[in-house]
């Protein structure tokens, strides 16, 4: 079996069905929205300084992992301007004359999300710089020595950015974002809040240790709390009384295999090969997705990143190495010094 993102229950991006439900959990005010205290607060300054001015917010750039609230927070960003959003991306902005039909049909003080915003074409790009500074585009008629720049100007607007790579995205178009807010990893207890709040609007009755069960697996992710509590509730509803304890959390989460790290069944068979077949490494990537039946890419994109940062997994010059917590999280124990493929200064001198 190939794994895709959208395949796994512990996954961070959203399809468009999912994305509808998540529109109807959305907070709609700084108010209402758990965790990023220091974002929300800076935030929550620049917002009210320019309602005060009477003018638009500065352009807005928001970095962090999918599924942290980045497009929640342009949403709010909207509604307490009291202005319209308009909702792209990137990667549906391949020529300048695409951005320059977005931005000439912008109302003043009209919200832009541009997500993914490190994906978009280079001319494009470039015409962003002048857009969101002098509020100003050059059109481009004709071609060749005939060519002409019409300059054509815009109603003032926030533009609001949102991406996953910040250091993809060039110096000159990072300096013309008056603010840029870095979402961080949620705690467990804001993600109980979070599933708290969801569970009320979803009309689930949910014990906090029910909450609490649910949060530790979630990967420090809303979206994926958010996933998680809707299938305990399926399986609360056929298998239960309805009502989510922690056992009821537990039992069906281990029907979905997603165990109480947030591991789920790729992270787990990309470990096992690793630990098992390969002694904890050092292991080259291309050989560690060929032992699990997977694209490298796959690893190296959907499974490795959550490893690392649990510190199951570690990347090395000479390839990918378990680390201890690994090896515990499996119940195995490590082979001894020089017992095993590569082991050999693993664990010590």
């Amino acid at each position: 079996m190939t794994w895709e993102d959208g395949d796994r229950l512990v996954a961070p991006a959203a399809d468009g069905e999912e994305q509808a439900v998540e529109a109807a959990l959305r907070p709609k005010d700084l108010g209402e929205f758990v965790g990023q205290e220091r974002v929300r607060q800076q935030l929550d300054l620049v917002l009210r300084a320019a309602r005060a001015r009477g003018g638009t917010a500065d352009h807005v750039l928001l970095s962090g992992a999918p599924g942290l609230g980045k497009t929640t927070l342009s949403m709010i960003i909207a509604a307490e301007m009291g202005a319209p959003i308009r909702i792209t991306s990137g990667p549906a902005i391949q020529h300048a004359g695409d951005l320059a039909a977005i931005l000439s049909s912008l109302a003043e003080g009209e919200v832009l999300f541009l997500d993914e915003i490190h994906r978009m074409s280079r001319p494009a790009e470039e015409m962003l710089y002048m857009a969101m500074e002098d509020f100003r585009v050059d059109v481009i008629v004709g071609k060749g020595p005939g060519a002409t720049a019409i300059p054509l100007e815009l109603p003032p607007f926030t533009l609001v950015g949102a991406t996953t790579r910040a250091g993809l995205l060039p110096p000159p178009l990072r300096d013309r974002f008056g603010f840029t807010g870095h979402m961080e990893f949620y705690a467990p207890a804001e993600l109980e809040r979070v599933i708290q709040r969801s569970a009320r609007l979803l009309a689930v009755e949910i014990e906090p240790d029910g909450g609490a069960e649910i949060a530790g697996r979630s990967r420090g992710t809303p979206r994926i709390a958010n996933r998680l509590l809707r299938r305990v509730r399926d399986y609360a509803q056929v298998r239960a009384d309805g009502r989510i304890t922690r056992e009821i959390a537990r039992q069906a989460l281990e029907v979905y295999e997603v165990d109480e790290r947030g591991l789920d069944r790729l992270d787990r068979a990309v470990l096992h090969a690793l630990l098992k077949l390969f002694g904890g490494g050092p292991v080259g990537l291309s050989t560690l997705a060929v032992a699990v039946g997977e694209e490298r890419e796959t690893v190296e994109e959907v499974a490795e990143p959550f490893l690392v940062r649990e510190g199951l997994l570690a990347r090395t010059p000479r390839g990918r190495i378990a680390t201890p917590a690994a090896w515990s999280h499996l119940g195995l124990v490590p082979p001894q010094q020089g017992g095993g493929p590569g082991q050999q200064g693993l664990f010590g001198p």
